[in-house]
């Protein structure tokens, strides 16, 4: 009888599998041991954030950590947690909390190669704690929290290409400036939907028990905003205005550049 010649246990392809596991299990521990802290003093040399965000204090794990930081005076802790990479969408899935004092949103980030992923998120805006900022800048302050049902971004090669979220408010007192004196009204519930279109990205303002847009801005790829306001706006704070106006009439426009060209 003939007997079967013995096969190596070790074959070419078995040392290919056995070294490309090894190399994997090495790249998990890597990222999931080194501190969070070092790696963002390396990188932080090449990162150029805005002015108005200062990085204090980066804590934990590169796979799982937290980072506090000033963003236009305001103290925010981030924290984020790393899912398992998929091989078959080339993304990398990340969770996230971002909170400040009063405010909190949540969500997941997953990133893909070449700059490209997609962002969901949820929350809740507590106003008065940016009342300062807002009066800062001449605009109107509602009393309550802003709830994040939903916020929705796509973007490809570091440029957002799509937007969909909706935001609601109970209703309450706002305040806004008037000349040397502030104006006051209670406005209904109202409710904030975001979309992208052709040129950018649309925010509608309106009632939460329906009708027409009260207010909308547009934010077009090429960095310019346009902001309408609606005699629909002027009716709900109770301010005169000319019978002859409907309620869809345009009292108020302005288009002005936002965002620098491209960033979008």
């Amino acid at each position: 009888m003939s007997e079967t010649p013995a096969k190596a246990f070790l074959r070419p392809g078995k040392i290919f599998l056995l070294t490309l596991a090894g190399v994997l299990i090495y790249l998990v521990a890597l990222v999931a041991l080194i501190p969070a802290g070092w790696l963002w003093h390396q990188a932080s040399a090449h990162i150029q954030l805005p002015p108005e965000i200062q990085v204090r204090q980066v804590s934990g794990k590169a796979w799982s950590g937290a980072a506090g930081a000033m963003v236009a005076g305001y103290p925010v802790l981030l924290e984020w947690q790393l899912g398992a990479p998929s091989l078959s969408e080339l993304a990398v899935p990340v969770g996230f909390s971002l909170a400040t004092s009063q405010s909190s949103v949540n969500g997941r980030v997953n990133l893909g190669w070449q700059g490209s992923g997609t962002l969901d998120a949820s929350g809740r805006l507590a106003v008065a704690e940016f009342e300062d900022m807002i009066r800062r800048s001449g605009g109107a302050v509602i009393e309550g929290d802003v709830a994040i049902d939903q916020l929705e971004l796509t973007w490809e090669d570091g440029r957002i290409t799509g937007a969909d979220g909706v935001g609601r408010w109970a209703g309450g007192r706002v305040t806004w400036p008037m000349g040397n004196t502030v104006g006051r009204a209670d406005f209904p519930p109202m409710r904030a939907t975001l979309d992208s279109t052709a040129e950018g990205i649309a925010l509608v303002v309106a009632e939460q028990s329906g009708g027409g847009p009260a207010a909308d801005a547009e934010i077009r790829w090429n960095g310019m905003m346009e902001l309408r306001v609606y005699k629909r706006m002027v009716d709900l704070a109770g301010q005169p205005w000319p019978d002859s106006a409907s309620p869809d009439d345009v009292v108020f426009r302005v288009r002005q550049p936002l965002i620098p060209r491209g960033a979008l």
